[in-house]
């Protein structure tokens, strides 16, 4: 199980320097990886009465495919998406992005997608919610054809290409996972992801979703082992060590260990909680 850290977005004061230190400190601590999220806009609850979304206009975001450029230049991390909001955004533009945060990362990039929840945001991007499901499926698709392909003549209900490809290449069809809490995410996941990120903790709620991630994959001629599963565990939340065998136990294939929401404000508090968190890991599995 590859062990890696979740960006504490909005808790790491000190500009592109503490970003920079964060990766390279989580790095020598023996991390793989770094998962940021991603939202491009916040609602402000005083223009939408009655909000009540987990994130708003003061909840800071950085761009997870410009950090990650930025990123690949100063440390060995895998980057990881968790989750890009794709049905929002233009498929060229991502394949571009994807692609050239691939390169220059010499093929450390997965790209982890959903559909997200944030109607104003959609508004504001100019694409509709109502059948962002159906538009996920078709750009992967189209992802992949034009990460493989010189020139891609397809179309979905919204994007059409005609004799068209990006340039340069990334060079392989590059990873992308699947995230969501719905029944709907786990078929897709079986279906067309390389890997899931469940939202749902180690227990019955997880043992569900397995089942159908599996039942999805064999349906369509794929092996449900092959298919990674990337967790999530919260030093707020008490031992990570034990949390993180349970992941272990339910067949993670990654995992990544945040240090949000812990009440850190400063660079040498986020990574004093992560110091041993490997060693604990290890010693407890």
């Amino acid at each position: 199980m590859e062990i890696g850290v979740v960006l504490p977005q909005g808790e790491l004061h000190g500009g592109p320097g503490a970003l920079r230190d964060f990766a390279q400190a989580v790095q020598e601590l023996g991390f793989r990886h770094l998962l940021a999220y991603d939202h491009v806009l916040g609602a402000d609850p005083a223009g939408h009465p009655g909000w009540s979304g987990p994130y708003d206009v003061d909840s800071p975001f950085h761009e997870p495919l410009t950090l990650f450029a930025y990123l690949a230049g100063v440390c060995d991390l895998g980057l990881v998406t968790g989750v890009l909001v794709l049905p929002q955004r233009q498929t060229a533009l991502v394949a571009k992005q994807a692609a050239e945060v691939d390169l220059l990362s010499e093929g450390r990039l997965t790209l982890g997608v959903g559909l997200g929840w944030n109607a104003v945001e959609y508004a504001a991007l100019g694409q509709p919610m109502r059948r962002r499901g159906a538009r996920l499926e078709e750009q992967i698709a189209l992802l992949r054809a034009l990460w493989t392909q010189r020139s891609v003549t397809g179309s979905s209900a919204d994007e059409l290409f005609e004799a068209a490809g990006i340039n340069p290449l990334p060079g392989r069809s590059i990873p992308i996972w699947i995230g969501g809490t719905s029944d709907a995410a786990y078929r897709r996941a079986g279906r067309i992801g390389d890997g899931w990120l469940p939202r749902v903790s180690p227990g019955p709620a997880l043992a569900a979703a397995k089942i159908i991630v599996a039942e999805a994959a064999s349906s369509a001629g794929r092996e449900p082992g092959a298919i990674g599963m990337h967790g999530r565990i919260r030093v707020a939340d008490g031992s990570v060590a034990l949390a993180a065998g349970r992941w272990r136990a339910a067949g993670a294939t990654h995992l990544a260990v945040s240090t949000l929401g812990a009440g850190f404000t400063a660079l040498h508090e986020h990574l004093r909680a992560l110091t041993g968190v490997l060693e604990g890991i290890v010693d407890e599995n």
